[in-house]
């Protein structure tokens, strides 16, 4: 099991989680899935038992050599996503509350599409091991002031009332053999969705190991604070 960080949704840094004691395995209950059955699973139904962790609607299993980062909104310290990183890849989740009657991946699947291809980027739709996903080539700017490309795969899996989508970003974007933990990873994460009415897409509550809260932001400031000497930018021409 690698360490939990905490990570800022406004802002590529992270900061360390305060110490904690590692988190007791969780052996999932109920009868055990048919063989050939895949995840990701849900809570109230069969399982398999299996070493995870409780991040709220998403048990994560452990896996040797990984390092979990908890992605955290600083407007308004809600923890939005898990991104957990393993030799030079990256996996991001989030869950989100679904309609009972049909899933969301397709429609959600159309829109991330269109979202890329509009930002200048490009998407392929393909087969992959959880049904329907993207190869997406997302557009970002280099060091040097370029425009550049980012390959991503998004994945996505309707479950009871609840989807799980996952971004694979590094070397499990581009190549087979790097993402195979990390897909297996995927296929084991057990979703809790809860009983409260959710609209659909609603971001099912994730919190830290343990079932601690994120420390508070620091206090606001003033609202005419005393002036201060900015950044130097210097124009070259």
């Amino acid at each position: 099991m690698g360490l939990f960080r905490r990570g800022s949704k406004e802002a590529d840094a992270t900061a360390d989680v305060p110490p904690q004691q590692e988190p007791a395995e969780e052996v999932e209950q109920g009868d055990a899935p048919a063989a050939d059955a895949r995840g990701p699973w849900d809570v109230e139904g069969p399982v398999p038992a299996l070493p995870r962790v409780d991040l709220g609607a998403i048990h994560l299993p452990q896996v040797d050599g990984m390092e979990v980062r908890l992605e955290v909104d600083k407007a308004t310290n809600v923890v939005s996503a898990v991104a957990v990183l393993l030799e030079g890849s990256s996996l991001q989740l989030q869950a989100f509350a679904a309609p009972r009657t049909e899933g969301i991946w397709d429609e959600i699947r159309d829109e991330i599409a269109a979202s890329i291809t509009q930002q200048g980027g490009t998407v392929d739709d393909l087969p992959g091991p959880f049904g329907r996903e993207l190869l997406a080539r997302l557009p970002v700017r280099t060091p040097e002031g370029r425009t550049g490309h980012r390959p991503a795969r998004f994945i996505g899996s309707d479950g009871p009332r609840w989807f799980l989508r996952g971004v694979l970003t590094g070397r499990a974007a581009v190549e087979p053999d790097a993402a195979g933990t990390l897909e297996e990873l995927f296929s084991q994460v057990v979703v809790v969705r809860g009983t409260d009415a959710r609209p659909p897409r609603d971001l099912l509550p994730l919190q830290l190991p343990g079932g601690a809260t994120p420390p508070p932001p620091p206090p606001a400031q003033p609202r005419f604070a005393p002036p201060e000497r900015g950044p130097e930018i210097t124009e070259i021409g």
